[in-house]
């Protein structure tokens, strides 16, 4: 496999960064606003997003964590016995502002499944999404309202992420067949 770095760590606080302040700035401020994080990396990425939000405004928003695979439509292909976490969402999502955030948007599938998973939760006033990357290939008709990175890539390509919470490094490479 030839991997190729498309983000270091330093490109991703910077992405993180501004993506915060996005958030603010659309949403004039924080009031009623929560981050639900995609298990496993996009729940870390929400905690990011989370701390960089009460650093700028003073204000600490809630942030959740989703397990998705049981909402997923593509479960038995991945495996057939799905390792299932339990999401973590302890505030009421009914009439909130959520921001869904995971790594890397592709087919659109997860977070079809993530907004699936939500509303057992309550519903919410308004659902929007950030990513890390935004790789293309929709099957579906979803878009990412925040996005740190768009990438050209191709269909049989792979993008992923590290992250230090997890992986022991931030970073975001390509991987392709050689």
């Amino acid at each position: 496999m030839k991997q190729k770095i498309i983000f270091d760590a330093e490109d991703m606080e910077r992405a993180l960064t501004r993506m915060s302040y996005e958030i603010i700035e659309a949403h004039r401020g924080v009031k009623n606003l929560a981050l639900a994080g995609i298990l496993t990396r996009g729940d870390f990425i929400a905690k990011r997003i989370q701390k960089k939000i009460e650093q700028i405004e003073g204000e600490l928003i809630p942030v959740g964590a989703m397990d998705i695979n049981l909402y997923r439509d593509d479960w038995t292909k991945i495996s057939h016995q799905p390792i299932v976490r339990p999401s973590k969402i302890s505030f009421s999502v009914d009439n909130k502002k959520i921001i869904l955030v995971d790594d890397v948007l592709f087919t659109g599938r997860t977070i079809r499944a993530a907004m699936d998973a939500l509303m057992d939760f309550g519903r919410p006033s308004i659902i929007e999404l950030a990513v890390l990357v935004d790789r293309g290939h929709r099957e579906l008709p979803i878009q990412a309202d925040y996005k740190g990175i768009s990438v050209d890539t191709r269909h049989a390509e792979t993008v992923n992420v590290s992250l230090v919470e997890w992986d022991g490094k931030d970073s975001v490479f390509i991987e392709q067949e050689d």
